[in-house]
């Protein structure tokens, strides 16, 4: 059984880092379950183990916070979900890629109860929409927009951080970084795609493929 939890309001940064690496330890520990956490922040910037400072071209605009997870930058706001994944990858196989494409399809198949058909790409993290409505690109490939990103750290085999997904963020926040190093594409959001997703919608969303993608029952 996987334990959900649900904060209500914008959550500071670092009290989510600190419940994360606590519950993580708790886990690893065996003194407590397996845990997913669904939060939104106040506008910030965080950078990832492979962030390039070149990237973060508004730096004053918001806070930033190193993070330990992997990646680059990335921005969390109101209107994003963040669900924080707190598993014990070392019960569960102790892959690491298997782990990660499975949260990859998990965000998938939860955009495909809306009709989104988010893809993955290679040497791209986090999950895409291709754009039809959008001019091709110089290359004279279609438009692509990030509408999920996906990062994770692990310690003795516990996970903490997650997945994002944006549902109706100020998408001018991004302007402020080059997210996760790329340049060429987009961001996007439910709303953006014209669809009246509210976060209750796509929190039940979530919850039903976590159960179908990683088999396990949710609590709370």
């Amino acid at each position: 059984m996987v334990e959900w939890i649900t904060h209500d309001g914008l959550l500071d940064y670092d009290e989510a880092v600190a419940f994360m690496e606590a519950r993580a330890d708790a886990i690893a520990a065996g003194t407590a379950g397996e845990c997913i956490w669904l939060v939104e922040h106040p506008p910030l910037y965080t950078a990832g183990t492979s962030a390039n400072p070149k990237d973060l071209t508004d730096p004053d605009r918001f806070p930033v916070y190193a993070s330990k997870r992997g990646g680059q930058y990335t921005y969390h706001g109101p209107g994003q979900r963040v669900a924080y994944v707190m598993l014990d990858v070392g019960k569960r196989g102790r892959d690491v890629r298997k782990f990660v494409h499975q949260l990859e399809e998990w965000v998938i198949a939860t955009l495909a109860e809306f009709n989104i058909k988010g893809e993955i790409r290679d040497g791209r993290v986090g999950v895409w929409v291709q754009r039809d409505d959008k001019p091709l690109t110089i290359t004279g490939a279609p438009a692509e927009d990030k509408i999920a990103a996906i990062g994770i750290r692990l310690r003795k085999w516990v996970s903490f951080h997650g997945i994002s997904i944006n549902v109706e963020p100020d998408l001018t926040h991004f302007t402020g970084i080059v997210p996760c190093g790329i340049t060429e594409h987009g961001v996007t959001s439910l709303i953006d795609l014209g669809l009246p997703v509210t976060m209750e919608d796509l929190d039940l969303a979530l919850r039903r493929q976590f159960e179908k993608v990683f088999g396990d029952r949710a609590t709370g």
